[in-house]
């Protein structure tokens, strides 16, 4: 139970990639953390590219990060969704001005490039926004995961081990 009593917060929208929210979600509840689901709406179904749904616990439109001690953000498509909403984006800069965990994986580094937190961070994401990345300032690493700070990236599913590992090793600093 590493993480007993800490909270962690993670944005869905459809067409997340399915392991990518789950496997995470799982191993945090494992190790004690509470992780609250944030849509757009609350007590909402979300599809997974693969089918598999998630239930929102809130929406994000009307939640406060400073309740949160960590973030995550799925890849799939949903994150081409989520990096168009103003709150999303607001919650992503918060945690990162206060050095809170940010966990991306897959294409989820699309909301980090909107956010604007990425110039002269070392991360990794699917070699497919590797451009975006790049141009985004970050310096990009074809790595299964990558830690710079309180920011922890991944490429894609079969890099969920490796970075789960990660992911709860700076949520203990």
């Amino acid at each position: 139970m590493k993480l007993k009593g800490k909270k962690v917060l993670y944005i869905v929208h459809d067409d997340f990639e399915d392991l990518e929210v789950w496997y995470p979600v799982l191993r945090l509840r494992e190790e004690g953390a509470i992780v609250d689901i944030a849509g757009e709406e609350a007590n909402k179904k979300y599809i997974g590219k693969y089918g598999v749904p998630i239930h929102s616990d809130c929406s994000f439109l009307d939640l406060k990060p400073e309740n949160y001690d960590a973030l995550l953000v799925p890849g799939g498509w949903a994150p081409d969704k989520l990096r168009r909403f103003k709150e999303v984006l607001d919650i992503v800069k918060y945690m990162d001005e206060n050095k809170k965990p940010i966990g991306q994986i897959c294409h989820a580094g699309w909301i980090l490039i909107s956010a604007n937190i990425l110039k002269g961070k070392k991360v990794t994401s699917t070699p497919g926004i590797k451009d975006d990345m790049v141009n985004a300032g970050a310096v990009w690493l074809d790595e299964p995961s990558v830690v710079d700070g309180h920011i922890v990236s991944s490429r894609r599913p079969p890099d969920l081990p490796q970075y789960m590992i990660d992911f709860i090793d700076v949520m203990q600093r």
